[in-house]
């Protein structure tokens, strides 16, 4: 049984035949709440999905603007040892 999260990606469902095409009351009844947790169980992990991409995109940007400080502190010390280095002389 697979999980996303703590939500179950496999259960046991209701048994519906092809035998007879009639389904009674009670087997509706189970049907209907089957699909009524299905959509919960979906709604949750769309919500727990959302989460995720919500956080995987701060990090993304917050990733960006790491390598972007990195590469002008980069230049900065580039710029500096050059100035210095023909000024020096």
């Amino acid at each position: 049984m697979g999980n996303i999260g703590a939500v179950p990606l496999t259960r046991p469902m209701a048994q519906a035949t092809d035998d007879n095409p009639n389904i009674n009351p009670t087997q509706a009844a189970q049907i209907l709440e089957e699909i009524r947790e299905l959509r919960q169980e979906v709604e949750a992990a769309n919500q727990s999905t959302n989460a995720f991409n919500q956080k995987f995109d701060t990090y993304q940007k917050a990733t960006q603007w790491v390598v972007q400080l990195a590469f002008s502190l980069i230049a900065a010390a580039t710029v500096t040892v050059i100035v210095s280095t023909v000024l020096g002389k």
